[in-house]
């Protein structure tokens, strides 16, 4: 594939989002919107990616990070002019320049590999990806002649009545040649009805100046798709999640019932897990083989759970780290926390993480049982094989020693003198 650089434009309010968050930033699966076009040009290995920010440039430029290069456009003036803006960063570059918008998360990979195989084979000054669809409404149609040879692209504000009834559409991606974008730029006029520079003008003065404009065809609609509205995002979560779960069910991964599983984006489950209904897996979580989770289950960030582990109905999990073997069956949170492999946690079971200020941790050892109701108030460690009677409230900064008992309100110690085995394969379904 030819050395290429991309432009992401992501400078609009998105005022059709009624929000305070910029359109781009707004999440689906848990990653903002834009960084499902990022991925492309880092997966297409980009040798650079310009984001062009305006609205919200600081919270723009916070949340993406530091892998890619900001351009302020300073006035919403169009798209023509938020390219214009990079042109300063890329008069040494010689080669192929990938624009794209930053608001089109369901846009793919494949399509757009296909668009700079296409552009580099034809030789054009311009290659536009467009797409069939049913429902135009919204787009910019793709005006053809009588022998199919592209003409222009017509705003949807600017077509005429016959023009309307075209679905071949603008998918808002191009293939352009450095040099050849900037001069053409310079002679982008402003339109007059939306006081506006339209990128789009570019193809039309390319066409006039004799150089060659080639297009891909796509039947995907949803490449297309770009979110504008609050509609818009709970549709592209529904087609992501969709895939998301497919990928993770591919992989060997039990799901009971897509319809109300929620997994977002970067999860990582290992196979011969069951997902049962009406649980929520939240970002940055990781879940071992060979595990049970749910029904009504909310893992949230930060979680890390190992191998044969079992969380059952009506549980939260939160920033913790749960070892192999551990059950953790009926309505209870972990907040915070490290248990150590084979653990019990009974029904009812609360850290109570949080003191106002501070989240505080809680240390749980291996093969440890913890009574059903019993409330953990953190910072507390538990020893290993220890036993936290029914109903406890172990206070904080307390230390229960491996094999010793805590029980009672407030929570007293006792040694152990006779061992006590507690198999934690009897305790499944009694809430032990």
């Amino acid at each position: 594939m030819a050395n290429f650089c991309s432009i992401i434009l992501a400078a609009g309010k998105g005022t059709r989002m009624k929000s305070d968050v910029p359109k781009v930033l707004h999440k689906i699966c848990g990653r903002p919107i834009i960084e499902y076009v990022l991925d492309i040009t880092r997966l297409l290995r980009s040798l650079k990616t310009y984001v062009v920010t305006g609205h919200g440039a600081d919270q723009v430029r916070k949340t993406i990070g530091g892998d890619v290069e900001f351009v302020l456009q300073p006035e919403l003036l169009g798209t023509a002019d938020a390219v214009r803006r990079v042109e300063p960063y890329l008069k040494n570059f010689k080669g192929t320049l990938l624009v794209l918008c930053g608001d089109t998360p369901l846009l793919s990979k494949d399509i757009v590999r296909s668009l700079l195989a296409k552009h580099k084979r034809s030789k054009s000054a311009v290659t536009v990806l467009t797409a069939l669809v049913n429902n135009p409404q919204g787009y910019g149609r793709i005006i053809r002649d009588e022998d199919g040879s592209f003409v222009a692209i017509r705003e949807e504000k600017d077509a005429a009545p016959q023009e309307i009834l075209i679905n071949e559409i603008n998918v808002g991606v191009y293939c352009f040649e450095n040099h050849t974008l900037f001069e053409t730029l310079k002679k982008v006029r402003l339109n007059p009805k939306k006081k506006e520079f339209y990128l789009t003008d570019v193809v039309e003065l390319l066409l006039s100046q004799g150089k060659r404009v080639d297009s891909l065809i796509t039947k995907d609609a949803h490449v297309a798709f770009g979110v504008n509205t609050r509609g818009d995002l709970a549709q592209a979560e529904g087609i992501i999640r969709h895939r998301i779960l497919e990928k993770h069910m591919d992989n060997g991964v039990t799901i009971v019932d897509p319809l109300t599983t929620y997994i977002d984006a970067d999860v990582k489950i290992g196979h011969d897990t069951v997902i049962y209904p009406c649980t929520v897996i939240n970002s940055d979580v990781r879940i071992g083989s060979n595990c049970s989770i749910g029904p009504f289950a909310h893992l949230r960030p930060g979680s890390r759970i190992a191998d044969t582990v079992e969380i059952g109905n009506y549980t939260e999990v939160s920033r913790t780290t749960i070892g192999s073997g551990v059950f953790m069956k009926h309505f209870s949170f972990l907040g915070d926390t490290t248990v150590g492999v084979k653990t019990n946690i009974g029904a009812g079971t609360i850290t109570a993480n949080f003191d106002g200020v501070n989240k505080n941790k809680t240390v749980i050892g291996k093969e440890t049982f913890i009574g059903c109701d019993s409330i953990l108030v953190a910072p507390v460690t538990i020893g290993d094989k220890a036993i936290i009677g029914a109903g406890a409230v172990v206070t904080k900064n307390t230390k229960v020693p491996s094999g010793a008992i805590a029980r009672g309100v407030p929570a007293k110690i006792f040694n152990r003198s006779l061992p006590v085995r507690i198999n934690p394969d009897s305790n499944r379904e009694n809430g032990k």
